[in-house]
């Protein structure tokens, strides 16, 4: 019966991938004193009736490293794109020229620079414990195997195997968090 057990190491491998994955895009949205069109990605702009992301209301460019504009293709929902970006919590102020705006990049303070440092911590966090529940979860269908006939050579085989994927995804993600700390706090 033993012999019938194979764990699905793809799947658990792309599902840590999806945690990284998450984590980049979560990173990506941190702002660290340049212009980045992808700081625009969690502001979501009510158009239309239904809540939208900005990039699909208007063409979203980065024309210097501290100025972001966003060109609105409906003159309609120009206030409503500005009102977005302030409620954000960016800590951006809009400018408009018509139905461009632009948005200047402040310079980071230091105190600033350590908040957002402590944001990209409690990301890296969610991401490890992403990765945990997924190694939680392969631990446990290998317990069903043994459960079923599994050899206890091959339940160890199996567990060192799970272990070795969540430490280098866990390693990936301090790997991660550190090289955006160092991206915040560069000043």
């Amino acid at each position: 019966m033993s012999d019938d057990f194979m764990l699905d190491t793809d799947d658990l491998e792309r599902r840590m991938d999806g945690a990284m994955a998450n984590l980049k895009t979560e990173f990506a949205s941190l702002r660290t004193g340049r212009a980045s069109s992808s700081m625009l990605e969690p502001v979501m702009v009510d158009a239309y009736g239904s809540m939208t992301p900005i990039n699909q209301v208007g063409t979203v460019n980065v024309p210097e490293p501290r100025m972001v504009t966003i060109n609105v293709w409906d003159k309609g929902l120009v206030g409503k794109v500005e009102k977005a970006i302030r409620e954000s919590g960016l800590g951006i102020n809009p400018q408009l020229n018509g139905t461009i705006i632009m948005l200047p990049i402040p310079e980071l303070n230091e105190e600033r620079r350590r908040e957002l440092s402590k944001v990209a911590g409690s990301y890296a966090e969610n991401a490890r414990v992403s990765v945990r529940n997924v190694r939680r979860d392969g631990m446990d269908q290998i317990k069903k195997g043994k459960a079923d006939g599994l050899s206890e050579d091959d339940q160890k085989l199996w567990e060192s195997e799970v272990q070795e994927m969540t430490d280098k995804y866990i390693k990936n993600v301090d790997e991660a968090l550190e090289t955006k700390q160092a991206e915040i706090m560069q000043v």
